[in-house]
C-alpha cells in the first residue's frame, strides 16, 4: 500500500494518475505558455518569513470572519467548476468537507450538481459564484435561486468576459459537461471546448459590455452582499469598494485567462491600500502551502481560497480528500504562525516578511 500523501504536491501526483489526461490538464493548466502558473510559485517561495522568540504562543486562535460569518481558519473553497471531473458526489463532497473543517465553500455556477443540491447537502455557509450575463433577467434569477437555496453571499466573476487560449486543452480537444444549473437554456451539452468549433457555451452567454454601472445595478437588486473576484488592480479594487461590493478576491483566474500578468499575492498590497478598509480583500493563486496563507495574510489579506487542491483531493479520496488537504494547510498555518512569534491570525503582520537576503546589503555597500 502506498503511503498517504504528507502535503499538496504529493495529492496531485497521486491524483495525476488516477485521472484522465484531459481531465488533468483541464484542471492543472493555464492559458497559452502558463508562465504566470510557473512564476507564481516562484514569487511566493521567494517572500522570506522571519521566525521570532520568546513569545507565548501557548494558545494560538486561527479562527477570523469573513462577510462577518465565522470561520476556523482562513482558508475558502474557490470557486471552481465541475467538480464530477474529479469525483462522482462532485461539489456535494466538497460542501461536506468544507462544512466539516469549518469554513466556507463558493460554488461555481458551472457546478456538477445543482446550485440547490449542493446547499442541502452543504453543513457551513456557502456562497454562490456567477456572472453578469447578456440577459439581465438571467443575472437576477441566478441570484434569486441561490439566496432561495440559502446562499449567505454571492460572488461575481469579472474576469471571464472572453474565452481564453488554453494549449493543453486544445490539444486534447477537451470537451467538458455542461452545467445543470444551466439546464433552462438552450445550451450545447459540451460547453466546455476550446477549438474554432466550439458550440455555444458559458463565454458566448457572459456580457462582455458589463461595466462598474452594472455592479451598482445587482448590489442594488439582491439582497445578498457581492464579492467580486478578478481584481488585479488597485484602482479596480477601489471601484469595486465604491459600486456596490463587500468584498473583492485578488485573483487572475488561476492564471487559466491571461498568461505574463503578476502573481496575486504580488498586486495584494496595491489592492489592500486602494480599498483602504473600506471591504474585505481575499486573494487565491498558487497557495499550496501553510506558509503561502501567512504570506497572503501579512500582506493584507483577510482570507485565502484555493482551488486546484480541492481537485487533488476529490481524485484521491473524496470528502475525505478535501478535508485532508484543508486540515494540512490549516496545520501547516498553525506551525507557521507559532514558529513566527503570532498567536492569532489579526496579528499577522508585514513584520514578520522579508523579500531580500540581508547579505545584499553588504554588497551594495562596495
Amino acid at each position: 500500500m502506498a503511503p498517504d500523501p504528507v502535503n499538496i504536491f504529493e495529492y496531485e501526483e497521486i491524483a495525476k494518475k488516477q485521472l484522465n489526461k484531459g481531465d488533468y490538464d483541464f484542471i492543472a493548466g493555464a492559458a497559452t505558455d502558463e508562465i504566470t502558473l510557473r512564476r507564481t510559485r516562484e514569487v511566493l517561495d521567494s517572500i522570506i518569513m522571519k521566525p521570532r522568540m520568546m513569545v507565548d504562543i501557548s494558545q494560538r486562535d486561527l479562527g477570523t470572519t469573513v462577510l462577518g460569518e465565522k470561520i476556523s481558519f482562513p482558508v475558502m473553497l474557490d470557486p471552481a467548476g465541475n467538480h464530477g471531473a474529479a469525483h462522482i458526489e462532485a461539489e456535494l463532497a466538497s460542501a461536506r468537507a468544507a462544512g466539516a473543517a469549518g469554513t466556507v465553500m463558493i460554488l461555481s455556477s458551472h457546478s456538477a450538481k445543482t446550485l440547490e443540491d449542493v446547499a442541502e447537502a452543504a453543513t457551513g455557509p456557502i456562497w454562490f459564484q456567477q456572472y453578469f450575463f447578456k440577459d439581465r433577467e438571467m443575472t437576477l434569477g441566478m441570484a434569486a435561486r441561490a439566496e432561495e437555496a440559502g446562499y449567505s453571499a454571492l460572488c461575481l466573476t469579472l474576469d471571464a468576459k472572453i474565452k481564453p487560449k488554453r494549449e493543453r486543452n486544445l490539444r486534447n480537444n477537451y470537451v467538458g459537461s455542461s452545467s445543470p444549473n444551466y439546464a433552462h437554456l438552450d445550451l450545447s451539452t459540451h460547453t466546455w471546448k476550446f477549438g474554432a468549433d466550439a458550440p455555444a457555451g458559458p463565454s458566448d452567454i457572459r456580457d462582455p459590455a458589463s461595466t462598474w454601472e452594472d455592479l451598482d445595478w445587482l448590489a442594488a437588486n439582491t439582497k445578498l452582499p457581492v464579492v467580486v473576484k478578478g481584481i488585479m488592480v488597485g484602482e479596480d479594487g477601489r471601484q469595486s469598494a465604491e459600486h456596490g461590493a463587500k468584498g473583492v478576491i485578488v485573483s487572475n483566474h488561476g492564471a487559466r485567462y491571461l498568461d505574463t500578468t503578476l502573481a496575486t499575492i504580488e498586486v495584494l498590497p496595491e489592492v489592500v491600500e486602494a480599498v483602504d478598509g473600506r471591504i474585505e480583500v481575499y486573494m487565491d493563486g498558487g497557495i499550496r502551502r501553510g506558509s503561502d496563507i501567512f504570506k497572503a495574510l501579512a500582506l493584507g489579506a483577510r482570507a485565502v481560497l484555493v482551488g486546484r487542491p480541492l481537485f487533488w483531493g476529490l481524485a484521491v479520496d473524496g470528502e475525505n480528500g478535501v478535508l485532508s488537504v484543508l486540515e494540512m494547510l490549516r496545520d501547516e498555518l498553525d506551525a507557521t504562525m507559532g514558529m513566527c512569534g503570532r498567536s492569532t491570525v489579526d496579528s499577522i503582520d508585514l513584520d514578520t516578511l522579508g523579500s531580500v537576503s540581508p547579505l545584499q546589503k553588504l554588497f551594495d555597500r562596495k
